[in-house]
Formats: C-alpha cells, sequence, structure tokens
C-alpha cells in the first residue's frame, strides 16, 4: 500500500511536531505545508515538499490524502468543513473549535457527511493512558469513589512576550491546558456532569486566570479534585511526569492522577497500585498489597498519527470523535462559567 499523502496546515511548534511524526512514519508522507509566516518556507525547504499559503489553494492545486489542522482555535471550524466538503480525512487539533456553539455545528457536519475527522487530544494515544484505563476497566479498584489531579507548572515571562493574546481571556490555562486534563478524566472516570471551581490570576495580575481549583461530579457518583496552575513552580503535571516528551525536564518520582476505588488506588503516571487483597478485610487499619505495573514511556503522537492514517483508510473509527472534542470543550466552558460565577455549573 502506497503511503498516505498527508498535508499539514499550520507550520507553528505542534505543527512542526506532526510534520516531524509523519516524515518518521513508513505509512505516510508529508505532501505539503500550509502556512503564510516567513518561518514556513525554511520548513517546506527542509522537508523538500510545496509551501501553500492558504488551505484552498492546497485543495485547488495538489489535493493530499488527508489533513492534519494546526492552526489557532478560529480557524477550526471554517478549515475543517472546507476539508469535509472536499471529502478528506482530517486530524484536528484541539479544541475542537473556538465555542461550543462552533464544535456543535462541526459535530453536526461529520455526522451528516460521514466524515473520518480525528481531534488531537494526543494523550489518549499514551500507551499510559492505556495502562490507567486497563487497570479500571479490570475492577481491581472496585468502584471508583474519587480522583485527585494536578496540572502545576510555571510558564515563563517570555512565553507571554511571544504570545500577547495569553494574557488575555481564553488564553489561559483552563483551555489550553485543562482542556487535556479532562479528556484524560473522562477517559478514566466516565462522564464529567457537572462542577464548580474558583480562578485566581493575584500572582501576574493579567486578565486571564493563572490559577483555578476545581471540583468535579461524573455521571457514575464519583467525584473529582483538580488544581491547576501555569504560576506554580511544580511538577507534578503531565508533561513532567510522564517521561513522554524530551522537552520537559522529568520528575519520575512525582504523579498527576490519584484514581480511588473501593477495592484499591491507582497513581498515575507512576502506576504505582495499591489494592487490599480480596481475601482481605478493607480497613484502615489494614496494609495493602503494593506493586508498580511496567509501562513503556513513548510519544503518543507518534502512536496518533499510526491511528489516524488507519482512520484516513477506513479501517478504524477515531479514538477521539467529534462527539469527544464537543464533550470536552463543554466541561472547559463550563469550568470558565463555574469560576465567573461561583455556582455549581451543570455540564
Amino acid at each position: 500500500m502506497n503511503p498516505l499523502r498527508i498535508a499539514v496546515v499550520g507550520a507553528g511548534q505542534i505543527g512542526q511536531a506532526h510534520i516531524g511524526v509523519i516524515r518518521a512514519n513508513p505509512a505516510g508522507r508529508l505532501s505539503a505545508i500550509v502556512d503564510p509566516a516567513p518561518a514556513a518556507a525554511a520548513l517546506a525547504r527542509a522537508a523538500a515538499v510545496p509551501l501553500f499559503n492558504t488551505l484552498a489553494e492546497l485543495l485547488a492545486d495538489a489535493r493530499p490524502d488527508a489533513v492534519v489542522l494546526a492552526t489557532p482555535n478560529p480557524l477550526h471550524l471554517p478549515q475543517a468543513l472546507q476539508c469535509l466538503a472536499a471529502g478528506l480525512p482530517v486530524l484536528l487539533e484541539k479544541p475542537i473549535a473556538a465555542t461550543v456553539a462552533e464544535a456543535e455545528q462541526l459535530v453536526a457536519a461529520v455526522a451528516a457527511a460521514n466524515a473520518r475527522l480525528l481531534i488531537g487530544h494526543h494523550r489518549a494515544h499514551s500507551p499510559i493512558m492505556a495502562g490507567a484505563r486497563q487497570v479500571v476497566a479490570s475492577g481491581r479498584l472496585g468502584r471508583i469513589v474519587g480522583v485527585l489531579g494536578s496540572a502545576m507548572f510555571y510558564k515563563p515571562d517570555s512565553y507571554f512576550a511571544a504570545g500577547p493574546w495569553r494574557r488575555e481571556r481564553g488564553g489561559g490555562p483552563i483551555l489550553l491546558n485543562m482542556i487535556h486534563e479532562i479528556h484524560n478524566l473522562r477517559m478514566l472516570c466516565g462522564e464529567i456532569v457537572a462542577v464548580q471551581a474558583f480562578a485566581s490570576n493575584a500572582v501576574r495580575g493579567f486578565a486571564v486566570e493563572d490559577t483555578v481549583a476545581i471540583n468535579l461530579r461524573f455521571a457514575n457518583g464519583a467525584l473529582g479534585s483538580f488544581l491547576l496552575s501555569d504560576t506554580s513552580a511544580c511538577a507534578r503535571s503531565w508533561e513532567h511526569t510522564s517521561q513522554e516528551n524530551p522537552a520537559y525536564p522529568s520528575s519520575p518520582d512525582e504523579d498527576c492522577y490519584v484514581i480511588s476505588g473501593t477495592q484499591g488506588s491507582l497513581a498515575v503516571p507512576t502506576m504505582r497500585l495499591k489494592t487490599y487483597p480480596a481475601d482481605t478485610e478493607r480497613s484502615w487499619l489494614k496494609p495493602m498489597a503494593s506493586e508498580v505495573l511496567a509501562l513503556p514511556r513513548e510519544d503518543p503522537l507518534k502512536h496518533q498519527i499510526d491511528h489516524f492514517i488507519a482512520v484516513a483508510r477506513g479501517q478504524v473509527a477515531p479514538l477521539v470523535s467529534a462527539a469527544d472534542g464537543l464533550a470536552n470543550l463543554r466541561v472547559t466552558e463550563a469550568i470558565t462559567l463555574a469560576a465567573a460565577s461561583g455556582a455549581l455549573v451543570r455540564v
């Protein structure tokens, strides 16, 4: 079978990551780059592929087999609709759209066209997440009663100088970072049905939040507590604990989730599992059995592009569907509303 010809639209940081994994995958071939920024020309020359300023030019002059959309959030809906109208499979970076209303429009369009669209929540393709989901599904933890989570890290001043929009509403960690965590939590603990939140901008004083404390209620009755901050000198985040992205320093002794059930608990991503033996009375006075589950630490973007190629060829259904992308965005919008209003917000 010939390699799938994949065009990447958007040559920023995540677009370049997609370009790298496509070029390294024998089942795929980078066919073009679309980006009007001057820096994109050098990337296209290095990859020996044509460069286009717009998606319309690409579709008119060098139609690929599939498209990766790694463009700014406001472009997600119109560009995805362009690709769907052209009958092309799409890997659309998260979030699915800039607003829930736009995401609903895209979900309807995908259903109407029976389109092949994968949302780029790449952690869904992580071997760590696959292992954690397997433990939960196996029943070894018993009935899930709660989850503690955190995404605590420090974004430097240069991050905001390079993108002043990140200081404004919509550019903070709820939409940019928490949406990753929402999908992980939904995978591990089920659907989120209500949220409460406190948000603060006390450290930087920007218009956007820098720290958020969040309470979550899941459809199965489990509860969750999550602390999010991009101004915290802490390593309790997926990036610093998963060892999947070498761009970040690693803290292999830290975790960012602890899932607790009636029979045991699992710390992720160290995969430290503690359980009461089946023939032992469960009591806080009784010792628990401990083990560490061995899992590979691999780049989920590589697994994601493997999966996207299979989706584009009609071999599998998307692991992260448009409906999943909408569900994740609904929860992040609910957190923003809860923080602003001080009220319980049902999803």
